[in-house]
């Protein structure tokens, strides 16, 4: 189907070139240098031995290139050169070159690109049971222009990083993910200081990360390093990663302490940590110095301890996991104050304690609360519409006194509050001896009316008896 779609882009082409000549330019530049036109016919070759790449495109490539092959012109004399390879078809509205079962990667094929910067896989390698080793590209030189490197769902991609791409200094861009690659994160990746994306996630590294691998990362802005088997401390160095918007090292096992050094991550929107073993710390005050984050999660961390009253430090977080945490004490209603933007908050399967804050039920913005599985007690704070706009994403259970009035279960609303109990209304006799707005205790002749009564009654009582 992709390779299809591909060539229907081709005619097209075709015919646009045809019949819209108005489109081409009168005086056409110069032509490609013969080394580069042969070294991206021999590249694509590689990928896709399959289509008759020489034959589809028998002129300059820059003139009539594939998608995915893209030119730019240099100096004044507008000299063309190879800028970016995309492969693998994507969608009709990115029909890269699409790949086969064969698909491979010399890097030494690249090397007459002096102009590369950008070198993208999707789906390439992995389609049939043969591995393909990750390529050396430390086959070109340190004056490769090389900026971007992408490998996205390449499962048979195998091998490690270890002496692999070292050369590439100039990388901005590196991202490999769902791929087989494994090993560690090799020193030599504290040398790639123009870095601003570091995506790894979804591979089989393992081991410790070097302490002082991000000490001159200061351009870093994206690191995302979930689902490997990473390992150990997480490196107080990342704190140097000062332009750092998002931290995602979910499903690892990371241990140790939440490094102090984030407090000096401003920039930070985005921070996961969920699902690692951190843990007999506590809470991490250190998120109160986080002023820019959204979203949080540290779900499946046994941190335990209690939930702090930082919220009007962060008062712009939009998603909030916290499950699974060891947490003890009560909600503080800080949180229903402070979060007006929470659209999320996840506080399941804890050891929370005392009332809902009421506050919580006040979040305009909320559209999914898990309090399930805690012990909580008291009635349910919340309005009917409150508990229709969150429906089934609402989630009480497990809290065995929790209850809610009988006014609101029996309402028609969208969530299933059947297993909640009926909260008891307090009894008070329409016969009371005093009016329910005074106290006996506040109204003193009352009180000894009363007890002289008790007492003359008593005796009463006693003679008739005897």
């Amino acid at each position: 189907m992709a390779q299809l779609s591909f060539y229907m882009n081709i005619t097209l082409f075709s015919i646009l070139a045809t019949f819209m000549p108005s489109l081409v330019i009168s005086q056409s530049p110069p032509p490609l240098d013969p080394a580069e036109q042969e070294a991206v016919y021999r590249i694509m070759e590689s990928v896709n031995s399959d289509i008759p790449w020489r034959t589809l495109f028998p002129d300059d490539i820059c003139s009539s290139a594939p998608h995915g092959v893209v030119c730019d012109y240099f100096s004044d004399a507008a000299i063309p050169h190879i800028t970016e390879l995309s492969f693998g078809y994507v969608s009709d509205y990115s029909p890269n070159p699409p790949c086969n079962p064969n698909s491979t990667l010399n890097p030494s094929l690249l090397s007459p690109l002096s102009h590369l910067t950008k070198l993208f896989f999707y789906k390439c390698f992995g389609h049939s049971k043969a591995e393909t080793p990750f390529p050396y590209f430390s086959a070109l030189n340190q004056s490769s222009s090389l900026e971007e490197l992408v490998f996205i769902e390449n499962p048979g991609l195998t091998g490690s990083l270890e002496g692999r791409i070292g050369n590439l200094r100039r990388l901005r861009r590196l991202v490999l993910t769902g791929t087989s690659v494994s090993g560690s994160i090799p020193d030599d990746f504290g040398e790639f200081v123009n870095l601003e994306q570091l995506t790894l996630s979804r591979n089989k590294f393992e081991g410790e990360i070097s302490m002082n691998i991000f000490h001159n990362m200061k351009k870093l802005k994206v690191l995302d390093l979930s689902d490997n088997g990473f390992e150990g401390n997480v490196p107080e160095s990342m704190g140097y990663s000062t332009e750092l918007l998002k931290i995602d090292l979910s499903y690892n096992k990371f241990s140790g302490k939440i490094p102090e050094s984030f407090k000096d991550l401003k920039n930070v929107e985005f921070l996961d940590l969920s699902y690692n073993n951190f843990g007999s710390f506590g809470f991490p005050l250190v998120l109160a110095e986080m002023p820019s984050l959204k979203e949080v999660y540290l779900s499946g961390n046994f941190l335990g301890g209690e939930i702090p009253d930082i919220w009007g430090n962060l008062r712009g977080i939009m998603g909030i996991g916290m499950s699974r945490m060891g947490l003890v004490g009560n909600i503080p209603k800080s949180m229903g104050v402070h979060l007006r933007n929470a659209c999320y908050i996840g506080l399941d399967n804890n050891m929370l304690e005392g009332v809902v804050p009421q506050e919580i039920g006040d979040l305009e913005l909320v559209r999914e609360l898990n309090l399930e599985n805690n012990n909580l007690s008291g009635r349910v704070p919340f309005s009917a519409s409150f508990l229709s706009k969150l429906g089934g994403k609402l989630k009480l259970e497990g809290n065995l006194d929790l209850c809610i009035d009988e006014g609101l279960k029996s309402a028609k609303v969208s969530v299933n509050l059947g297993h909640l109990k009926v909260c008891r209304q307090p009894y008070v006799s329409k016969t009371a001896l005093f009016h329910e707005s005074s106290s006996p205790i506040h109204d003193l002749p009352t009180l000894a009316f009363m007890v002289v009564g008790v007492f003359y009654f008593g005796g009463v009582l006693a003679e008739i008896v005897v």
